[in-house]
């Protein structure tokens, strides 16, 4: 037997996301949050804050935000990966990470890190890989419900949280897996 590489974007993502938080926790504490943040209130001359709409799905707030994102990408992510194929998974990610970091620039004064919206992006997109034209699967209502809710909820607690990119990832899942109509890679 030998270990592949068996999904390269969701890996990359992941490896990616730890070298980050190794740096940041090691080296430089403010490594992260200084350069894979997306920032509320863009200068839209500033090229490094622009990179920021995408690469803030790199940088985390400490190892428990890292795992707890990195445990769900790795365990959705291959699949997907294998459904989607990888080309289409990256620019499912970075459509995701974009929108997150755009909204959150547009509506928000705060930054936001992390890669919580891909998380549930790739939760709402899991929840429709077997969607069919003309059929909205249960699973789908039941977890859109739950998540929703839960994220709404959570909004009106003070937790420095981003609950609008949870949901901004959601609502990117839903879209790309209504969109694919069950269309698989091959």
């Amino acid at each position: 037997m030998k270990i592949t590489y068996n999904a390269p974007v969701v890996l990359s993502l992941s490896i990616l996301s730890i070298v980050v938080m190794g740096i940041t926790s090691t080296f430089d504490g403010n490594f992260a949050s200084d350069h894979f943040a997306s920032r509320g209130n863009i200068r839209w001359n500033n090229l490094s804050q622009l990179a920021g709409l995408i690469s803030h799905i790199a940088g985390h707030a400490n190892w428990g935000h890292l795992t707890g994102n990195v445990m769900f990408i790795l365990l959705l992510g291959p699949l997907l990966e294998e459904r989607y194929g990888s080309g289409k998974m990256l620019l499912l990610i970075l459509i995701t990470a974009f929108t997150t970091g755009i909204a959150n620039a547009l509506f928000f004064d705060s930054g936001i890190m992390g890669a919580s919206g891909i998380v549930f992006m790739m939760i709402l997109l899991s929840s429709l890989v077997n969607f069919k034209s003309g059929e909205v699967p249960l699973t789908f209502v039941v977890i859109a419900i739950l998540f929703f809710s839960k994220e709404i909820f959570s909004a009106i607690t003070e937790d420095n949280i981003s609950q609008f990119a949870h949901i901004m990832g959601g609502v990117c899942g839903s879209l790309f897996g209504f969109s694919s109509k069950g269309r698989s890679a091959s």
